[in-house]
């Protein structure tokens, strides 16, 4: 535990840092997943609708830092491959 005080506030500001991250992070996931199981359940037009906005989610979180441009372009592709090879 810190004890200068400007130390104490950045520890308490980075657990609030981590907190938001992670909460971000679960619900991109989340997001994701909706897409997921409307590819499986076979349902097109639900799916092109849990695909925009898993493509904006994926978008947000890379301009934000969430996670990696790459890693988001990476999650685009996979996402877009899987759309279109539906029926």
């Amino acid at each position: 535990m810190p004890n200068i005080k400007s130390a104490m506030k950045r520890d308490a500001l980075s657990k609030q840092f981590r907190a938001k991250n992670r909460a971000d992070k679960t619900a991109l996931k989340n997001i994701i997943k909706k897409f997921d199981a409307a590819v499986e359940a076979g349902d097109k037009a639900v799916a092109e609708v849990n695909y925009k906005a898993a493509v904006k989610a994926v978008d947000q979180a890379a301009a934000k830092g969430l996670i990696h441009k790459n890693n988001a372009a990476h999650k685009k592709s996979a996402m877009t491959v899987k759309l279109n090879k539906m029926a």
